[in-house]
Formats: structure tokens, C-alpha cells, sequence
């Protein structure tokens, strides 16, 4: 190999380094991302905040700005799936946290179901939570 090609194939080989660095972010998925309870357990009562965080699975940082879309609240893990409960979305207090009120009437195990739109994402994200309301 001589020196003409030498260059050339170390210029070509930076470039395609740099342009996989700069493109990172395309190879991300929604499966990269997950939201988590902030807390497992929550006092039952009509004005009961239940939080989220969204995490990115990759660097375990948060994720601000998602769009919530989708929210439901019901007793699935004691097998009452049908016996849903009131939720709305509360202002978020600190960046990637998620905040929901709910009337969580009855002890016991109930499950969060979100759905939301990363930004810079395509695709949806969808999360099952459970948890448990205590007395």
C-alpha cells in the first residue's frame, strides 16, 4: 500500500467515525426508555400523588419534555382490572418526573398505565406500573 492510499483510507475511516458519533442519537429506540415508579408504595386517599420518572435505559439520565398521551389507573393486580379510578396529569416539579393525582379509594394493588411520545423519538412508548395503595 502506498502513501496516497494509506491517507486515504485513514481520511475515510475518521470520517465514518465521526458521522457514527454524530448519529448516536438515530440508533436509539423507544425500547430505550422505560418509565419507573418513584415511589412503590402510596397512601390510598381521592387525592393520591402517584410520580414517574422517564429514564433512558442506555445512560440511566432522565427524560424531560415526553408527552403523556395516554394515562389509566386500575386494581389489575388484585384482579379487578375493571375497577379504574379517576387520574390526571399534575405540573412536573423537576425535570423527567411525572405527576399524576388519582383517586386511589381501596387498599391494595393497583397498576399505572402510560402511554407517551419521546421527543426526537419515532414510535410510542407504552409502560404497565404497579404498585400498592396502603391505609
Amino acid at each position: 500500500m502506498n502513501f496516497c492510499s494509506v491517507k486515504h483510507v485513514a481520511a475515510a475511516a475518521l470520517i465514518g467515525l465521526a458521522l457514527g458519533g454524530a448519529n448516536s442519537k438515530a440508533w436509539a429506540g423507544i425500547d430505550d426508555y422505560e418509565f419507573q415508579l418513584v415511589q412503590n408504595a402510596i397512601k390510598k386517599g381521592d387525592a393520591a400523588i402517584v410520580a414517574v420518572r422517564l429514564v433512558d435505559k442506555r445512560s440511566g439520565k432522565v427524560v424531560p419534555d415526553a408527552v403523556i398521551f395516554a394515562k389509566r389507573v386500575d386494581m389489575a393486580p388484585d384482579g379487578m382490572e375493571m375497577m379504574t379510578a379517576p387520574i390526571e396529569s399534575l405540573p412536573s416539579t423537576e425535570p423527567g418526573i411525572y405527576r399524576f393525582k388519582a383517586n386511589l379509594m381501596m387498599p391494595g394493588g393497583w397498576r399505572l398505565s402510560l402511554g407517551a411520545k419521546v421527543q426526537g423519538e419515532t414510535g410510542s412508548l407504552e409502560n404497565k406500573l404497579e404498585f400498592k395503595a396502603i391505609p
